[in-house]
C-alpha cells in the first residue's frame, strides 16, 4: 500500500474565509494549518494547564463577559463546528452550512461548573481530531470552496479560522483574565 505524502495547506487568501475574520487571520503566522494548529495547542495548553480551578473560579474581566472556563468551552465548540464545516467542504458537499449562536452554546455548555483539567483534556481531544482530519487533505481538498453561515469559505480558510480565533481568545486571556488570577 502506498502512502501519500502530507501536503501543507498553504495560506488562505481573502475570499476563502469570512471577511469578519480578517483581523484574526492576521494573527496567524505561517502558511500551513496543520503546523500552526499543532504548535498552538502546545502554547494554549502551556498557558492554561498550570491554572487551578480555585484560581480561575468565576473570574470575568467585566460584567457579562465569559469566565476563563467559558472561553475554553467556547474554543472547543467553535473548533468542532469549524472542523465539521471543513470536513463537509473538503469532501465536496455543496449544501450551505448553518451558523451558530456562540452565546447560546456557551450558556448551555455550563463550562464554569466543570474542572478546568477536564475542559483542557477535551480541548486536546478535539484538536487531535481536527489534526487527524486535516493531515490527509489533498491540495484540491484544502482549496475546495463552500458556503458556511452565508460566507464563501475554503477548507483551509476554516482551518486557519480555528487558529486565528484561538489566538484572539488566548490574547484576551493573557491581557484581561490572567492579571485577575490570584
Amino acid at each position: 500500500m502506498t502512502h501519500r505524502p502530507y501536503t501543507p495547506s498553504g495560506r488562505p487568501q481573502p475570499g476563502e474565509y469570512a471577511a469578519y475574520a480578517e483581523s484574526q487571520m492576521q494573527l496567524v503566522v505561517g502558511d500551513d494549518a496543520v503546523s500552526v494548529l499543532a504548535s498552538l495547542a502546545h502554547e494554549t495548553l502551556g498557558l492554561l494547564a498550570p491554572l487551578t480551578d480555585d484560581a480561575v473560579a468565576g473570574i470575568r474581566y467585566a460584567p457579562g463577559k465569559w469566565t476563563i472556563k467559558d472561553v475554553v468551552g467556547h474554543l472547543v465548540d467553535d473548533e468542532r463546528i469549524m472542523s465539521y464545516r471543513a470536513l463537509c467542504i473538503a469532501r465536496g458537499d455543496t449544501l450551505p452550512l448553518p451558523g451558530f449562536d456562540e452565546k447560546v452554546y456557551a450558556a448551555a455548555a455550563l463550562a464554569e461548573a466543570r474542572p478546568l483539567a477536564e475542559l483542557l483534556a477535551e480541548y486536546r481531544l478535539v484538536r487531535d481530531a481536527s489534526l487527524a482530519l486535516f493531515r490527509p487533505l489533498t491540495p484540491d481538498a484544502w482549496r475546495r470552496r463552500g458556503n458556511a453561515n452565508g460566507h464563501d469559505v475554503s477548507a483551509r480558510g476554516l482551518a486557519f479560522h480555528i487558529a486565528g480565533h484561538e489566538l484572539h481568545h488566548v490574547r484576551m486571556i493573557r491581557e484581561r483574565y490572567l492579571p485577575l488570577v490570584k
